[in-house]
């Protein structure tokens, strides 16, 4: 009990340190001084705020030439939204940015009152951006897995957000407790008339918003590296002409669903063609580029949430 206390006690000395710091606009001499600590101590619980997210930013500013390639974006694929922030020129493959846009546009789905079905992908940019949303008390909203998460040899997804997000919010939550493919498509027939899962696809054939990744297919294509597909199996689905996925179903360089292949056997939400709803993919970098370009031309997408070196290539293209 007594170290809980100190734990506690230390997180809001932090939290205090922080909000001097960042908010006040207090140096941190400033701060030691306030808290009658020392100046490194200072320091140490400034950074310790930070690193326990007790204080989080966004960037609220409409950077010009970002808002640019969103509208040229929006016109050329028609899409319903889009949002291009800025790209770290130090980490151009960090989600961070793109992560804080998506969690945003779920946030303003989980504060509104009209109670709305969030479909959710896996992945590691819709991860992020799961774990930037704030703490809100949402109990009449639906959040609803759209894939599998189960892989081959029976361990579930690091990356599944369904049941993170609903230990944020409070909203009422459906999992898909089905492996991502099955071994036959006789056999993925049959475990889709199971009554509780032919239940969680029908809340999730009704979402109103849909958050996904967009995958590559290449060799680190994130099906293939976090053990849901084999090897094998992805190469077969680039013979077939494979260049991207969304939430496991696989399509060509013009947005064509393949027929064949993992599609076969994929027990994943079946994409809306075109895109209905909202459908938003969160993704950014050069690998990124074919699936992105793809799943927009076939219009597998209405909304899209990359970062600025991302939407400038594909528009070059």
């Amino acid at each position: 009990m007594a170290s809980s206390d100190n734990d506690k006690a230390r997180l809001d000395e932090a939290a205090r340190a922080g909000w001097l710091y960042f908010i006040a606009g207090h140096t941190q001499d400033e701060i030691a001084k306030a808290l009658k600590i020392s100046r490194a101590s200072a320091q140490r619980l400034v950074s310790l705020c930070l690193a326990e997210r007790l204080i989080t930013f966004r960037l609220e500013h409409p950077i010009s030439a970002c808002m640019e390639l969103a509208a040229r974006l929006k016109d050329r694929f028609h899409l319903a939204a889009c949002e291009v922030v800025p790209t770290d020129p130090a980490q151009p493959l960090a989600v961070i940015g793109i992560a804080e846009r998506a969690a945003t546009v779920l946030e303003t789905s989980l504060r509104a009152e009209k109670p709305s079905i969030i479909g959710l992908g896996t992945g590691r940019a819709v991860r992020a951006a799961v774990e930037r949303v704030s703490q809100i008390d949402s109990p009449n909203h639906q959040i609803v897995s759209l894939v599998g998460n189960i892989s081959a040899d029976g361990s579930a997804s690091f990356f599944d957000t369904v049941g993170r997000l609903a230990d944020r919010t409070r909203a009422r939550h459906f999992p898909m407790p089905l492996p991502f493919l099955m071994s036959s498509s006789a056999v993925r027939d049959q475990m889709l008339r199971i009554d509780p899962i032919a239940k969680v696809r029908a809340v999730a054939a009704k979402a109103d918003l849909r958050l996904v990744g967009i995958g590559q297919m290449d060799q680190a294509a994130q099906v293939h590296v976090d053990g849901f597909v084999s090897r094998e199996e992805l190469f077969e689905m680039r013979r077939l002409g494979a260049v991207g996925e969304l939430i496991g179903w696989a399509f060509d360089a013009e947005g064509h669903i393949i027929d064949g292949g993992t599609n076969r056997r994929l027990t994943s939400i079946p994409l809306q063609l075109p895109a209905r709803g909202l459908t938003i993919g969160a993704a950014a970098g050069p690998a990124k580029i074919p699936a992105i370009t793809a799943a927009l031309k076939g219009r597998l997408l209405n909304g899209l949430v990359t970062d600025e070196a991302t939407a400038g290539a594909i528009l070059g293209r």
